[in-house]
This record gives structure tokens, sequence and C-alpha cells, in this order.
């Protein structure tokens, strides 16, 4: 049984010695981290932000920002840079532009074409109807 919990602590060392503490200049500092972190989405979780996510992929991404931050980056730079190494996939709101025309505007547009697809079947539905019902009529 000892063996198994020096393997098991062995084994979770790497993963506790790679985690760093952040450290704020002040309170203003932190919320803009944070903010940061809910607009950038996390590479292997694909559906969560950086902020929520637990993979070490987005640990590693929120050092890399906290270090920009501490070099005296911007926030459009900082997403500037990610956006260069990973692609525009790593923003929550990627900007609007001819490349994302269907991501924006294709749900709206979807939702659209079934409700009109809706109506004109509602419709021809209640035509039918009223043919069939004079066509009895007539026998």
């Amino acid at each position: 049984m000892k063996t198994f919990w020096f393997l098991f602590l062995l084994a979770l060392a790497p993963a506790l010695w790679a985690i760093e503490p952040l450290d704020f200049a002040d309170r203003s500092e932190e919320v803009r981290f944070q903010k940061l972190l809910r607009e950038l989405r996390c590479l292997q979780c694909q559906n969560q932000s950086l902020a929520d996510s637990e993979a070490n992929v987005a640990g590693g991404l929120r050092q890399e920002i906290h270090r920009q931050m501490q070099s005296g980056k911007s926030d459009d730079e900082i997403k500037a840079f990610l956006v260069a190494r990973y692609g525009e996939f790593v923003l929550y709101n990627p900007p609007v532009k001819q490349s994302t025309w269907l991501l924006w505007f294709g749900p709206g547009a979807i939702l659209l074409l079934g409700g009109l697809a809706l109506v004109v079947h509602l419709k021809k539905r209640g035509q039918p109807a009223t043919a069939a019902a004079a066509s009895t009529d007539d026998w």
C-alpha cells in the first residue's frame, strides 16, 4: 500500500510543480485578467473559457497571458498574439468579416428559413382540405 501512495504522489508531483501562483499588482489587474480569460476559449475543451477549464493547455495559456500582462501588453496585443498562434478559434467572439459571416448570421438565417418553410407548409396544408371537401360534394 505504501508503494501505491508513493507512486501516486510521484505521478502527481510534476503537475503540482507546474502550477505557479499568479501575483497581481492590484485588484484591477486581476479583474482585467479574469475578463480576458472569459473572452478566450480553451483549445482542448472547445466549449469552455480559459477561466472555466481545468485542462493543462488552459493552465499554460493562463500562465502565458499573465506573463504578457506583466510585460505590459494590452488586451488587444495579447489577443492578437493568441490568434496569430492558434487562429480565431481561440476567441469566443470572433470579429465579423467575410470568413465569419456564416458563424454570425447562419443561425438567424436558418431560423428565418425554418419559419418561412413552416408558414408555407401550414398554408399548403389548409388548401388541400378545402379542395378535397369540394371534390367529395361533387360525387
